[in-house]
């Protein structure tokens, strides 16, 4: 899978989570703590935007509708069946890079 560019990591403190987008993909980028994670950006339950969503330890909060979702295992926390899809995430220079298809 390709590298692609998300930003600065300065774009993104600790705590916080940021929508990203990439050809038709949409990816929540996630600091929690200074561990950065990615998963799809895209709430299977009625295609909320979490990345528009709240970072609460490792948990992003879809803004829609209020599921819960880890960041580090795409689980939801209510019914651990129901992922979203999780990346890696590296850090190059001051730069994160998400590695997707």
């Amino acid at each position: 899978m390709p590298l692609i560019r998300v930003g600065p990591i300065a774009d993104l403190p600790p705590g916080s989570v940021m929508e990203f987008r990439s050809g038709d993909g949409i990816y929540a980028i996630c600091n929690a703590g200074g561990e950065l994670f990615a998963m799809d950006g895209v709430c299977p339950h009625a295609s909320g935007p979490l990345g528009e969503g709240e970072l609460n330890g490792y948990t992003v909060t879809c803004p829609w509708h209020a599921w819960d979702y880890d960041c580090r295992t795409g689980a939801n926390d209510f019914d651990p069946g129901v992922k979203v899809d999780t990346f890696p995430v590296r850090i190059e220079g001051s730069d994160i890079l998400i590695d997707i298809p």
